[in-house]
């Protein structure tokens, strides 16, 4: 194992600990709630738990723990946002639907139009599913619409689908802030096979990726609260890249440059 992204992967860990809570997790408190109680207990979800589980790439780090967190976290956006505009029945439908969709959306995280390969597979999963066929089109779209840096199809008159696709899209971009560098990153170093001299160069074009995701949230939840998270995220890969170049040059790690990761 490569001793300098040890160490680089401990000290962003530790600095990922030290950011401020955001504030999306304090002000959706009882959103967040309601959608990790489903996310347990409802027999659907975690019946779905079960079936995804082959589809998902823990090793490249869009597995069961990023499924999950953007399963609860769209639940809890779907929630804020259709509060107002929506029966209340009907909001718990589409909280569901979001725990689906985060549950779903990766499933084809690998393969080339990743988000339209695993709308079809959502399908295929949820074929015997007892849900309405108007609720798997919702799942499908949703999913064949979560992938960033893609020009985004307007929807006409369809609030659900508009609450649901955004909240799906918010949920899987909060994961661009801190989690990209205390889980996300290092999973995929490991997965690439990339060299140290490799993700050093790597380094200042994935954070201007980060920073672009900033203006591309989707929700007035997501406007409103996930700028703060790519910020954090930021602000730990600034500090993680100056370490990353400083201890390049340390004698000590001098054998490692072109060393794999792993």
């Amino acid at each position: 194992m490569n001793k300098l992204l040890i160490e680089l992967k401990q000290e962003a860990k530790a600095l990922a600990s030290a950011q401020p809570v955001p504030v999306f997790y304090r002000d959706l408190e009882t959103q967040l709630e309601f959608a990790r109680d489903m996310f347990f207990d409802h027999p659907l979800v975690i019946r779905l738990q079960e079936d995804v589980l082959p589809f998902l790439y823990d090793e490249y780090a869009h597995g069961v723990y990023h499924s999950k967190k953007v399963a609860i976290e769209a639940g809890a956006i779907v929630l804020k946002e259709g509060g107002d505009d929506l029966p209340a029945d009907r909001v718990r439908e589409l909280v569901l639907l979001a725990q689906f969709c985060g549950l779903l959306h990766d499933s084809c995280r690998l393969d080339e139009d990743h988000a339209l390969r695993g709308a079809e597979t959502s399908r295929v999963i949820l074929k015997n599913y007892p849900l309405s066929e108007r609720s798997k089109d919702l799942i499908a779209e949703s999913i064949a619409r979560h992938e960033a840096f893609k020009p985004e199809q307007p929807i006409e008159n369809d609030l659900e689908l508009t609450i649901l696709s955004g909240a799906l899209y918010d949920a899987d971009k909060f994961r661009w802030g801190p989690d990209n560098f205390s889980t996300t990153l290092w999973e995929i170093c490991d997965y690439e096979d990339w060299t140290v001299a490799e993700v050093i160069e790597k380094f200042p074009k994935g954070l201007k990726i980060i920073q672009s995701i900033e203006s591309t949230f989707r929700t007035e939840t997501g406007k409103k609260y996930g700028p703060e998270m790519i910020a954090q995220g930021i602000n730990i890969g600034d500090a993680i890249y100056d370490k990353l170049t400083e201890l390049s040059k340390n004698p000590k790690y001098s054998g490692n440059q072109t060393e794999r990761i792993i």
